[in-house]
């Protein structure tokens, strides 16, 4: 115990060179322990049982992908809900992170808590998504879709049309030209406004 102590005594009281070396260590160590810790509850935050573990999704938005092509599809390949509502970039997935802070204050106040109440906002949160996807040109769409590797010749006569022109000029003959413009109600149902 006695050597305990005195070694205790040495680390915690080194000269003055050997203590900064020491809380330097402790600090890397600390910074490792916290950037470890806070990577880990980003990813954490971006598994679908997370997303779904409110009733407000689960029972409403989740019920709606089950039945699309990024639930179940030919290629067995599933997009989650972080697959296209958060960035795969560090920078732009910690703003996102930020902004999500305000979802879990409206969750708190029931803003949606009940289907009515949530197909009373549908419009206004489907305009807000499609307006930040539009705004980053449907980055979450390009992380898993390019046009490099469409295979035009697989796609249906009206699809291949629309896509080789968007894929050559960067914009449909309509004018659109990112792929929320015509993708819109691809994962979820869209608002009452839209389906009109």
């Amino acid at each position: 115990m006695k050597r305990f102590k005195q070694l205790w005594h040495w680390f915690t009281r080194p000269s003055v060179l050997i203590g900064q070396g020491v809380l330097l260590v402790i600090g890397g160590i600390g910074g490792i322990i916290f950037w470890g810790g806070f990577h880990t509850a980003m990813e954490a935050t971006n598994t679908l049982e997370f997303c779904v573990s409110c009733h407000e999704m689960r029972d409403t938005v989740y019920e709606e992908y089950k039945t699309s092509v990024h639930y179940k599809n030919a290629s067995g390949v599933r997009a989650i809900c972080s697959d296209c509502h958060v960035p795969h970039e560090w920078g732009p997935k910690v703003v996102r992170k930020i902004q999500a802070s305000n979802e879990l204050w409206h969750t708190l106040r029931g803003t949606i808590n009940t289907p009515e109440k949530f197909e009373a906002k549908r419009e206004q949160l489907a305009m807000h998504v499609w307006a930040t996807m539009k705004a980053t040109n449907s980055r979450e769409c390009r992380n898993c879709h390019s046009f490099e590797a469409m295979d035009f010749d697989k796609q249906a006569r009206r699809a291949r049309e629309k896509m080789e022109v968007v894929a050559l000029e960067g914009h449909a003959p309509d004018g659109s030209s990112t792929c929320i413009d015509c993708h819109k109600g691809i994962a979820h149902s869209l608002p009452k406004v839209e389906r009109d």
